[in-house]
């Protein structure tokens, strides 16, 4: 009787050991879910402050400000220049 009660304690006791075990590993995931979900956030947030800049800097009033300062133009006919393909005008023209 004496033996089965010292093993009874003993299931008893590894048992409370392995609660106490997955109670502590339970709560460490359960924070780490926690950083994980407050950083997708914080990145969520990143992401759309982004997308606000993006559009802030694509607008067509500010490219235009930009090309004029650079010293583009518009493309007119006066001012393009064709570039041909000598190579393939004279296969074209041998066929």
């Amino acid at each position: 009787m004496l033996r089965l009660n010292i093993l009874l304690l003993g299931f008893v006791m590894a048992s409370a050991l392995f609660l106490v075990h997955t109670q502590y590993e339970s709560r460490r995931l359960f924070t780490e879910r926690e950083r994980a979900q407050h950083e997708a956030r914080e990145l969520a947030t990143e992401y759309q402050r982004l997308q606000v800049e993006k559009r802030a800097q694509a607008t067509p009033l500010r490219i235009e400000r930009l090309a004029v300062s650079q010293g583009m133009q518009n493309s007119t006919p006066a001012i393009t220049q064709y570039v041909e393909d000598k190579v393939r005008a004279a296969a074209g023209g041998a066929s």
